[in-house]
């Protein structure tokens, strides 16, 4: 049985759109998906602030799309999400998605709008870890009908997460395959990621991953980190291979992370870093001694859905009370956290470094001036 594949390249600014449809031929991305079905592009926005790290990068956004268009993928959609912490209109502006989208004429769907999608029961083949258990009472596990049957490319940023330890293709789907009571699922997180993961092999044509590393996320992510820039990007069509690839460079033992490790005994892909053959760059030594810490979310976080009082989570998260903790979210991330410290550290990396200085091209122009890289 051939070892899965995750694909690593080096890149800078001047050749990054180039290296990224590199990238994709060689993780086969061809392979794996299918070209006379629809492409979900699934980005990843855990802020919706352009913080360096956290979510999904312009130039990540539209080499994908160069790699996919031309390869002949021509039915090409993104869906977003709504979540309690981040705003998808907002994020998509601010992260400079939408002059891209325009110019490959890319619609722009949202599960959470009842016209483009609908949400509908849906009944695992796979037996499930914790998903059934959650939403037993709640009318079962639903998914949005608009993916079914469909090929989804996933768009995460190597960085940490303050309950997962590292957050990447496998959480990505956390968004889109979950409506909004998603945050019922904390307490048994890393069992609903493999969950899905289950799911989407069952619904989806085909699955791949492109992910970010040019500026990675250190410390209590997804989005309260410490910018570091690393210049790599990986792509694999083995979610568990490309999460365990990029813990590994983060300075983490992937199966010692629960959700890799719950993964790769499910045999929903491969966890153990010597069984993955990694083609392209050679990352194998790199260990960048990342540390996930904590944030006064996660410290909320641990004490309602991780201790003792998990028992009694109910009481605060489904009921009017859940708002409470919407509005403190909200209030920590986007008036203190943002204002008064990482406003300044994205504008430091902005004016600091080479893909600042990409970012800002994006910023100012209906794209970055180097489609013609890919040609």
């Amino acid at each position: 049985m051939p070892r899965s594949k995750v694909a690593v390249l080096r890149t800078q600014p001047e050749t990054v759109l180039a290296d990224y449809q590199r990238l994709m031929e060689m993780a086969d991305f061809q392979r794996h998906l299918d070209a006379s079905a629809t492409t979900i592009l699934k980005d990843n926005i855990s802020w919706h602030f352009p913080f360096p790290g956290a979510n999904t990068t312009p130039w990540q956004l539209e080499g994908t799309i160069l790699a996919l268009r031309h390869h002949n993928y021509q039915d090409v959609v993104c869906v977003q999400n709504k979540t309690v912490v981040t705003d998808a209109f907002k994020g998509e502006d601010l992260n400079k998605y939408m002059p891209i989208f325009r110019r490959y004429n890319i619609p722009v769907l949202y599960n959470f709008k009842g016209e483009d999608m609908k949400w509908i029961q849906y009944q695992p083949k796979a037996k499930m870890l914790a998903l059934d258990m959650i939403y037993r009472d709640y009318g079962g596990i639903q998914i949005p009908d608009y993916f079914v049957g469909k090929n989804v490319v996933h768009l995460p940023t190597v960085k940490c997460h303050i309950y997962t330890t590292t957050t990447g293709a496998i959480k990505n789907a956390f968004g889109g395959l979950l409506n909004t009571l998603r945050h019922y699922t904390h307490s048994w997180i890393h069992e609903t990621i493999v969950d899905l993961l289950a799911i989407q092999k069952e619904i989806h044509s085909g699955l791949f991953a492109v992910m970010d590393g040019t500026t990675c996320g250190n410390g209590p992510g997804p989005r309260t980190m410490f910018p570091v820039v690393k210049n790599l990007i990986l792509a694999s069509a083995d979610q568990v291979a490309i999460d365990a690839v990029a813990a590994k460079m983060m300075g983490f033992d992937p199966m010692s992370i629960k959700y890799i490790n719950l993964a790769h005994n499910a045999g929903l892909g491969t966890g153990k870093p010597e069984e993955i053959e990694i083609v392209g760059e050679d990352v194998s030594r790199e260990n960048w001694h990342f540390h996930v810490g904590d944030n006064l979310a996660s410290r909320v976080g641990d004490l309602l859905w991780f201790s003792p009082l998990k028992r009694i989570q109910n009481f605060f998260f489904r009921t009017p009370l859940v708002n409470v903790f919407i509005f403190g979210s909200e209030a920590y991330h986007d008036y203190f956290r943002w204002p008064l410290k990482d406003r300044h550290t994205f504008e430091s990396w902005l004016s600091g470094t080479a893909w600042g200085h990409l970012f800002q091209q994006y910023a100012t122009s209906e794209s970055s001036g180097q489609g013609s890289q890919a040609a």
